[in-house]
């Protein structure tokens, strides 16, 4: 009896993840803040990859009812693993011109094969 199987047979439900669920186009970026020599300081994003997404806002589901970081959060993320790139939360994201910090990042059934992320949209600053 594989995962599917024995999850449906528990009652529990199953979401399967699949390249057409996958509309959304994300970038992963990594931001570097740098001090010159006269102490001024600038801010580099570097892009370490861009992927194919699927993306949710908040809303009032079971998922996001159960999550931790359902007060925080405003949107959740699942791509599949990018090799050579650590996930984690000094990542920021950008979809659609709007750039998110990552709260949390979760491996999908621990197998290495998808993300499941959870960030806050951010409000860019002006000067």
């Amino acid at each position: 009896m594989g995962d599917r199987e024995s999850a449906a047979a528990a009652g529990q439900g199953v979401e399967t993840m699949s390249f057409g669920k996958m509309t959304s186009t994300i970038q992963l970026i990594r931001t570097v803040k740098t001090t010159d020599s006269e102490g001024f300081s600038t801010t580099t994003d570097t892009v370490l990859a861009t992927v194919h997404a699927y993306r949710e806002q908040k809303n009032m589901s079971e998922k996001w009812r159960n999550s931790t970081v359902f007060q925080e959060a405003t949107t959740l993320f699942r791509f599949r693993n990018v090799p050579n790139v650590t996930v984690d939360t000094t990542l920021v994201i950008v979809s659609d011109s709007v750039r998110y910090d990552i709260i949390s990042v979760e491996d999908v059934r621990n197998r290495g094969m998808y993300y499941e992320v959870f960030a806050k949209s951010t409000e860019a600053s002006n000067g």
